[in-house]
């Protein structure tokens, strides 16, 4: 089983939305999807119940219980688990990140929200455990110069997820009708944008297990030179 956990210091990065329409990207691709919303405003709680699907599920345990809660869901072969987190410096966030196999930072282009994502990166730094940016609701033409000065900094912090995410009505439209944006407008740009961000972060999640995976050494021992017969 794999775990993303969403986290950022900064209100308004979009978490929850990209949350949503990647556990939607995610089940289309073959994954049995899990959600948990450790955001007190329940933003994924209530877009599940708006969608009305038994097949996406979602539960809210306290950071004590986060542990136990995801080894139940190991148990019952659950394959990706996605966790939202509230934006700040908090007990929750902190035990989402570490659990998660890989810690997501959504990040605007905008400086405030540069600023928060060094912040929070230093505190995954600081748990040891793996991340990744994703700019989120760019400009639609992304050759801006606000967008570049994003990739840069972000890029300079570590790992920049690809591709970057557009500001697209599909996003908001999805989330209003309990949808993912590839259910949404499967043939839009949006659509288009959650499918590579799942290909990305799985191929990521893939490349740090294996590295995690040592070699097993097999010791040979000399083979002892048969004496000749007198």
């Amino acid at each position: 089983m794999r775990t993303i956990a969403f986290v950022t210091q900064k209100g308004g990065s979009g978490k929850s939305t990209l949350a949503a329409s990647l556990a939607i990207a995610a089940r289309e691709a073959g994954e049995r999807v899990f959600l948990i919303d450790m955001d007190p405003q329940k933003s994924l709680t209530r877009w599940v119940e708006t969608r009305n699907d038994p097949k996406i599920v979602v539960e809210s345990p306290s950071a004590a219980k986060l542990p136990a809660t995801l080894a139940t869901l190991a148990a019952s072969k659950i394959g990706l688990v996605i966790i939202d987190t509230p934006a700040t410096d908090s007990a929750l966030a902190e035990a989402a990140m570490k659990v998660a196999d890989l810690c997501v930072i959504p990040a605007r282009p905008t400086m405030f929200d540069l600023w928060s994502s060094e912040v929070t990166r230093t505190k995954i730094k600081a748990l040891k455990k793996d991340y990744v940016f994703v700019l989120n609701q760019c400009p639609a033409a992304q050759e801006s110069q606000r967008v570049q000065d994003g990739v840069s900094a972000l890029e300079a912090m570590g790992g920049l997820a690809n591709p970057l995410i557009a500001s697209r009505v599909d996003y908001q439209e999805a989330i209003r009708h309990g949808l993912g944006v590839t259910e949404l407008n499967p043939e839009g740009k949006a659509a288009d944008e959650m499918t590579r961000l799942w290909s990305s972060l799985k191929r990521r999640m893939n490349k740090l297990k294996a590295a995690k995976v040592e070699p097993v050494k097999v010791e040979t021992k000399p083979v002892a030179k048969s004496k000749k017969a007198a």
